[in-house]
C-alpha cells in the first residue's frame, strides 16, 4: 500500500495566509499542516512510499521534504491545472501503480487519528474501500465535506457532496479513505459536479458503490478540520491552546 496525499490546491478562501505559501504549509502549532499527515504515515509499517500531488507553490513542499520523510520515500506528482480532488487522484495513477492506497488531504487536521487500525480493518474485512468518517455534534459541519449514509454493518449506500440538508445522521466524511487500486477504473464514470464544474470524491466513491463494491465507514479520529478558511485555521490552532 502507498499513501497518496493531495497538496496541490491554491486555498483562495484562506486569503493572505495562503498568498505567499502553499496552504498545506501553513503552520499550526509551529508545524506545517501537511506534516501532521506525514507524521501519521511515518508510523505505519504497511506503507513504505508516499505520493504527494503538488501544484500551487509546489517548491514550498519539495524544498522542505525532498525525497524522503522519516525513512519513507516520497514521489511528487504535478497537477498542472486546479481541477479538484478526483483529477488529482487521476494524476497520481502512474505513481501509485498497481498498489492499493490510503488517501489523505494535505490541508486537514485530525485529533487522535487511528490510521493503523484503519489499514488493519481494510485488510481484515477484505473490502474495496473504507471511508474515514467522524461523528459531529453540529450537523452544519457536514455541509463543508460530505454526508455518508450507511447500513448497520457500516456498508456505504449513499454519499452526498456538501449536502444542503445534512440531517440524515451525524456522520461527516473526511478526506481520509483507503481504496483498492481498482478505484482508478471509476474515474472516467464519475460525473462532473454542476456547481463546481469538477469531479468530486463522493461521486467517485458512489460510482464504485453503485457497481456493487463493498465500501464501509470507519471512525478515523475524534475531531476533524479540513482547513479552508481563516475560521477553520483558527479552530485548528485553538485545539492546541486547550491542551
Amino acid at each position: 500500500m502507498k499513501a497518496l496525499i493531495l497538496a496541490g490546491g491554491r486555498g483562495k478562501r484562506l486569503g493572505n495566509a495562503s498568498e505567499e505559501v502553499n496552504k498545506c504549509m501553513i503552520e499550526v502549532n509551529n508545524k506545517p499542516l501537511l506534516e501532521y499527515s506525514l507524521d501519521c504515515v511515518s508510523e505505519l509499517g504497511r506503507i513504505d512510499e508516499i505520493v504527494i500531488v503538488v501544484g500551487y507553490r509546489s517548491e514550498d513542499i519539495i524544498q522542505r521534504y525532498k525525497n524522503e520523510y522519516a525513512g519513507k520515500r516520497i514521489i511528487y506528482v504535478y497537477q498542472h491545472e486546479q481541477k479538484g480532488l478526483v483529477n488529482a487522484i487521476e494524476c497520481a495513477k502512474g505513481a501509485v501503480g498497481a498498489s492499493d492506497f490510503m488517501l489523505m488531504l494535505g490541508d486537514e487536521f485530525m485529533a487522535n487519528p487511528h490510521h493503523k487500525e484503519f489499514i488493519d480493518t481494510f485488510y481484515s474485512q477484505k473490502v474495496f474501500g473504507l471511508c474515514g468518517v467522524v461523528g459531529v455534534k453540529d450537523k452544519e459541519l457536514i455541509k463543508k465535506t460530505y454526508t455518508v449514509i450507511h447500513l448497520e454493518d457500516g456498508r456505504v449506500v449513499r454519499l452526498i457532496e456538501k449536502p444542503n440538508n445534512p440531517n440524515f445522521n451525524n456522520i461527516m466524511g473526511t478526506g481520509n479513505c483507503i481504496f483498492k487500486n481498482g478505484l482508478f477504473e471509476y474515474i472516467h464514470r464519475t460525473p462532473i459536479n454542476q456547481n463546481r464544474q469538477e469531479k468530486e470524491l463522493p461521486d467517485l466513491i458512489q460510482c464504485a458503490v453503485d457497481d456493487g463494491q463493498m465500501i464501509r465507514t470507519f471512525i478515523i479520529c475524534n475531531e476533524y478540520v479540513n482547513v479552508n478558511s481563516p475560521e477553520e485555521l483558527q479552530k485548528t490552532n485553538s485545539y492546541f491552546a486547550h491542551l
